[in-house]
This record gives C-alpha cells, structure tokens and sequence, in this order.
C-alpha cells in the first residue's frame, strides 16, 4: 500500500507529539532506547511498537500513570454534569426512563465512557489528552461502518447478524444525544460550533468504535488487589466496570501468539516483554483467543493465527429438518408440530450450537503450541437431540425413536448422520464453495474489506468441512467395530457381551 508523502510527514507529526506529551507525563516511561513507534500503515497496522535492539524477557518497556488515562475519574465532565454520573442511582430506578421505542436512557459504563471521549473530542486543544486523542483512528474497518453490498460478502456467516448498527444507533438515540444537548454549555466550548443531531451521532459512533477497540478494564477482581492474568481488552456495555482509553498501550496490535502483556499496578499499568524479543520484531499484546469473525467485528482485521479460534454456528433448525427427513410419513404433521412446541418450551433449549476446534492455550510466554483440532460435538447438542427424541415418543410414540432412545449406538449412528446432513446443509448457506474463495484470495484482486470477508467465511466453511471429516470418520469406526463384533462372535455377540457383563 503507497503512503502519501504528505500524509506520511503529517502521520510522523502526529505521533512524534504524542510521544514527546506521554513521555512528560508524571510517571510516565518509555524505553526509547529499546523501542520505538512505527508506521506500519503499509502493512494495514496504522501504529505499532517494534523492536530497536534485542530485548531480555521480563523488561519493563513503559509505564502508563493511571492519571493519564481518559476515564470517568480522570475526565472534568463528571464534575459537571455529575446527575449522569450516577449510575447507582439508576440502578435503583430512580432515574431510569423508556421512550417511545421502549429502549431506557439511564447510562453504564459504556455510554458514560462514550460521552467523556465525546467531551474531550470538543474541547480540542483545552482537553489535555489532544496529543493522544490525536493518535486514535478516525476511521474503521469493523463491519458496524460497512455498506450492505460490503456486509453481504460475509454471505452466510453469524457475524453479520452481530454487527449491531441498529442497537448502537438506538443507544445514541436515547442515551448519548439528549445529554449532550441538555448540556450544551458544558459540551461546547463558547464560541465553538454545535454539531448538529447528524455529525453528533456520527461522532458518537467513532467514539464507540474506538472504545470497543481499546478500552481497557482498569479494576481488579481479586479483593486483595492481585492482577487477574486473564487481564485484557474488554467490551463491556452492561456492568459499572470502570473502561478507560489507556495512552501508548493501545498503540500495540496484537495476536493469537504475542510477546507483551499489559500488567496492572496500583498506581500505574506496565508493559512487559513475556520472552526475549528480537531487534526488528514487533511487540505484540493478546486480546484473548477471539475466532476471526470477532476480530474483525471488535477490531477490524483478521489474522492468520486466529484462524485456529474460528468457531461456526450450526442452527438447530437445520438438524431438526435432517431428522425430520429421516422420520418420514412416521408422524403427521400436526403431530410434529406438537412435538416442536413440546421440545422447544424446554428452558435449556437452544436455537443454535458453536462449533470450535480443541487448542490449547498460549504458554506464560505467548507462544503457541500443538495444532488446533476438530475433536467432538458440542455436548449440549448432542442432548438437545436426546431430548428431542423424547418428545418424539411422547407425541407420537414413533417406534423408530422408541428403539434410538434404547438403543445407544443406533442413537449415535441417528444423531451423527443428522447432524453430518445439517453441516452440508450449513454450508450450502454460503454463496461461494470454499474452492471459490481460496481462488480469489489466490488472484489478489480484492479489497481490505472483501479480503477480511473472504478470510472470515472461508474460515467458517474450513471447520464444517472438518467437522464433517471428523463425523465420517467416527461413523465408519462404528460400523468396522460393528463388523469386528459380527466376525468374533456371530450374530449372538450382543447376547454373549451381555451374558459375560
């Protein structure tokens, strides 16, 4: 990707006074002999931190003040409209209210986050976070800003039912735009121009976006003030978890294998090198073990080494259909129609299933180890299937479903065949074979956007076909093992097992 020149001078600008005004922040520090910032534009990264000289493990590589965080306790906007800011309050009903489209206007920690960024957004050069502010993207690429001809590349993935512009739209509505304009003087500085309803709501959004992409969890869970090492990135729009934009840690990218942790302290968070690092390399955080659709969704890229963590959604509707062929003319209609609500009035009844492969995690270093495999069924389909059985007998006393509730093999060999038509099923869904998208991906003619989208619906279609692979080879073990027992013992070989049990 070519940078223009110009651009690249202003980019360079831009960081340079970010990283003269964090490094006089009060206990502030940064390694600059051993790191530096980087434009890593040409690679689709924007900013990251790369290595100068090698690096030792367990070296601190800077320090981020907790007072030089942008949260609701460091922000003067508490201070002036603090009504919003109690949260507590409304928590107990006292300020809650509903509009016309039943959505509440009370506030979380979320939209309180939304509304200080918005704050100091406005203030320009007054907020004393301009530098940093400055840094954050003013762009995106999750899927939330994307056209419909752009979210319709993602063709039958569950990701494009989680974009959630609709809900993000409606919360601005009622949570983010009234505030601001029932404290007008607070929000705009005097002499400054009001942004109308339109770049007010399109401002929120970024805000939000940036929010989703780098706040960080700044409070402990352990009362004893010890670090949960599971410590990450965090979207949190429901909780009163104090979210805060942390300076110079979100100048990190990150991976499924990563180099770097973020470490909290009472007074300040660290970055610490996990292992030795090579001059050159880049320093990597960990945003957890995210498939590549909630990458993108969250951040908005995909990386090769979370394909491991791709997961797919397999709706039960589809194997429902797959045992419903397999019935036949066993039951009428009305009578499956009965069984349906009988099955789906159960609490533990779920209209979808997440297929992922077994992995293990990264080591204390960040580093991975062993392939990530397709290794069983989620259990809880497997019982959903079970109990759909047994409505079955009970409805229609369907012999067939008498003898598979009896029977445990012929009830294995039911469910895996259903289930084995259900994932060609789900990945008829897609538009494109996964042959399709490897030759595009392979012709290099695609966009970022159709890129990512390409990346994430691939990913999906290469677990069904392994989840298929595995099914089939659990079914023909079966039947070799059913083989094995007729050649040992005859057609008495079920007797005699039973016999000798």
């Amino acid at each position: 990707m070519e940078v223009d020149s110009d651009a690249g001078s202003r980019f360079a600008d831009v960081t340079r006074n970010f990283l003269n005004w964090f490094q006089t922040r009060h206990g502030a520090t940064f390694r600059s002999d051993l790191i530096a910032v980087e434009d890593l534009r040409g690679r689709n990264a924007g900013r990251g931190i790369i290595a100068k000289q090698d690096i030792e493990a367990n070296t601190v590589l800077f320090t981020i003040p907790r007072n030089a965080i942008i949260c609701t306790a460091t922000s003067a906007l508490r201070d002036k409209i603090p009504g919003v800011f109690d949260i507590e309050n409304d928590d107990a009903g006292q300020s809650d209210s509903e509009d016309e489209d039943g959505a509440s206007s009370s506030q979380d920690s979320w939209t309180l986050l939304i509304l200080v960024m918005i704050y100091e957004c406005l203030q320009g050069e007054a907020s004393r976070w301009k530098p940093y502010l400055d840094v954050l993207p003013s762009a995106f690429d999750t899927p939330m800003f994307w056209s419909a001809a752009e979210l319709s590349q993602l063709q039958a993935s569950a990701l494009v039912a989680k974009v959630g512009k609709e809900e993000a739209d409606l919360m601005i509505k009622t949570k983010i735009i009234p505030v601001v304009r029932a404290h007008e003087h607070v929000f705009f500085p005097a002499g400054s121009a009001k942004l109308d309803d339109a770049q007010l709501s399109e401002l929120a959004h970024r805000m939000g976006s940036t929010i989703m992409a780098y706040a960080f969890d700044l409070e402990k869970d352990d009362e004893n003030g010890e670090v949960d090492e599971q410590d990450e990135w965090v979207e949190d729009r429901e909780g009163k978890t104090m979210l805060g934009m942390v300076p110079m840690a979100d100048i990190l990218n990150a991976d499924a294998e990563f180099n770097a942790h973020i470490n909290h302290g009472e007074d300040a968070l660290t970055a610490t090198a996990l292992r030795p690092i090579k001059a050159g390399d880049e320093i990597l955080n960990y945003y957890g073990p995210l498939p590549n659709g909630e990458l993108l969704r969250r951040y908005g890229y995909v990386t090769a080494k979370h394909s491991r963590h791709d997961v797919v959604e397999l709706p039960w509707g589809l194997v429902e259909a797959e045992l419903k062929e397999r019935l036949g003319s066993r039951m009428a209609l009305l009578d499956w129609d009965k069984m349906k609500q009988l099955a789906w009035s159960d609490e533990d009844f779920e209209e979808s299933f997440v297929l992922e492969r077994s992995s293990e995690d990264p080591d204390s270093t960040g580093l991975l180890g062993g392939d990530a495999i397709f290794t069983s069924l989620p259990d809880e389909l497997g019982e959903q299937f079970k109990t759909f059985l047994k409505a079955i007998k009970k409805v229609g006393n369907v012999e067939f479903a008498v003898q598979a509730l009896s029977d445990k093999d012929m009830r294995k060999d039911l469910y895996l065949q259903a289930v084995l038509g259900a994932l060609q099923a789900r990945e008829r869904q897609y538009a494109t074979s996964l042959e399709d998208d490897e030759r595009l991906m392979n012709a290099g003619q695609l966009t970022g956007r159709q890129t990512m989208s390409v990346w994430v619906r691939s990913g999906e279609k290469q677990l069904l076909r392994e989840a298929q692979s595995w099914i089939r080879r659990v079914l023909d073990e079966m039947r070799n093992d059913k083989a094995s027992n007729r050649t040992t013992h005859g057609d008495d070989g079920p007797a005699a097992k039973r016999r000798r049990f």
